[in-house]
This record gives structure tokens, sequence and C-alpha cells, in this order.
């Protein structure tokens, strides 16, 4: 049984969430961004004490069920990795190949290319 604490440091709330296109423009416009052969990673320093992440998943990688599966993986990953990461970016995941990452792939490479972007967003 998992208690209340638990579902607070692991859940997904709206807050961490990147909603509005404008969001989204803000980080892409930001042009600060670091990848891997599973994904891209974009990212804007934000002033809140947590990350907000966004996804975009293109057409390329099928139709809208294969999308969202993708989606979910993302999101997943950075779900149960967002304790280990660095915080107070905005984030959007761009998945690269056609083929869909496990799990464990997409969380090994967020725990990668994150501290990477922190380093990237300090230096500019």
């Amino acid at each position: 049984m998992v208690d209340a604490r638990d579902k607070s440091r692991f859940g997904f709330p709206k807050e961490f969430h990147l909603r509005r296109p404008a969001d989204f423009r803000r980080v892409y416009d930001r042009r600060c961004s670091v990848s891997d052969s599973r994904l891209i990673v974009y990212g804007l320093a934000n002033d809140l004490a947590h990350c907000r992440v966004g996804f975009s998943v293109s057409r390329k990688f099928g139709k809208a069920v294969a999308r969202n599966r993708l989606r979910r993986l993302c999101r997943e990953a950075f779900r149960l990795t967002r304790s280990e990461l660095p915080t107070g970016i905005d984030l959007v995941f761009l998945p690269r190949s056609a083929a869909e990452p496990t799990l464990e792939e997409l969380k090994t490479s967020l725990q990668q290319l994150l501290p990477m972007l922190a380093k990237k967003l300090l230096r500019k």
C-alpha cells in the first residue's frame, strides 16, 4: 500500500505540464537542446522550484494510438526520474526514432541528457 507522501512525490499534477502553445514556443525559441539516439530535449530555465514538461510527437511515428503510447512512456520516464533530475527548467521532449523505446531506455536517456542540458543553460 502506498501512503500519501509517496503519491505526492511520484504524482504528476498539472503544474508540471507545459500546456499553452506560447510555453512551447518560448522553449523552442531559446534554441538550447541536447539529444541522443532516442530523444531530443529542448530546455529553458524557469523561475519555479520544479520542472515543467511538454511532449511533441509528430505524425511520422504513426497513428494517434502509437503517438499517445510514446507520449505516455516519456511522461512515465520523467515522472519516475524527476527526483534525480535538475529542477527549475521547462522541457520539451521530442522522440527521435520510430522504434518504440523501452521505459528503462528512456529513463537512462533522461538521466544522461538533463544534467547536460542544465549545464548548457547555465553557460548561456
